[in-house]
């Protein structure tokens, strides 16, 4: 018996399975494709539904946040951010993960509460999120992985413009007080 059938077909039917998941995950509530940040949906680290469609027309850096990791103490820098930036078209959105050596491991009230007490944090907080590809993958992940980049540590940070479309990645060393980041924001604030 030739045994290559057999095995075409199961890998024929675990690709198609796979492609399917994978379109699945990419797409919006109401079942279109995802071809924009702003067409999706979230929660927020409070269990209420978030959607990102709140967020059209302003430029937004997504950033994968973790209270227990040596770049923890970027929070500053975006809250300062964030905050001399108010009046302006733009958000920091926080995406909690603990894809990366386990350092974001509290439930959402602790997140919460350490960004409150520690850092004064106002920008907005969401769930926390797998950013790293595979079952479980967050869709927002899924959708900023599409850019060639998903973050390699906590703390990576995507430049979203005003029509949902990222312009911009930069790695967990690029500070909130860098120039190349402070400019990329500028640039898209300007588009």
């Amino acid at each position: 018996m030739n045994m290559s059938r057999p095995v075409f077909a199961v890998t024929l039917a675990t690709s198609l399975i796979l492609a399917a998941a994978a379109f699945a995950q990419s797409t919006r509530a109401t079942g279109g494709p995802v071809s924009s940040f702003y067409d999706l949906k979230t929660m927020t680290l409070r269990g209420k539904p978030a959607d990102l469609d709140m967020y059209r027309g302003k430029v937004s850096l997504i950033v994968n946040v973790a209270s227990k990791c040596g770049f923890t103490p970027q929070y500053e820098g975006l809250e300062k951010l964030q905050r001399e930036m108010k009046g302006q078209a733009f958000n920091v959105l926080g995406f909690p993960s603990n894809d990366f050596g386990s350092q974001e491991p509290g439930t959402p009230e602790e997140i919460q509460q350490f960004c409150k007490l520690t850092y004064d944090v106002t920008f907005p907080m969401f769930e926390k999120v797998v950013t790293r590809p595979g079952p479980g993958q967050s869709p927002i992940y899924s959708f900023l992985g599409k850019t060639g980049q998903l973050p390699a540590w906590n703390f990576a940070k995507y430049v979203v413009n005003k029509t949902g479309h990222v312009v911009a990645f930069f790695p967990s060393e690029v500070t909130p007080e860098s120039q190349e980041l402070r400019a990329a924001i500028a640039k898209a604030l300007a588009n």
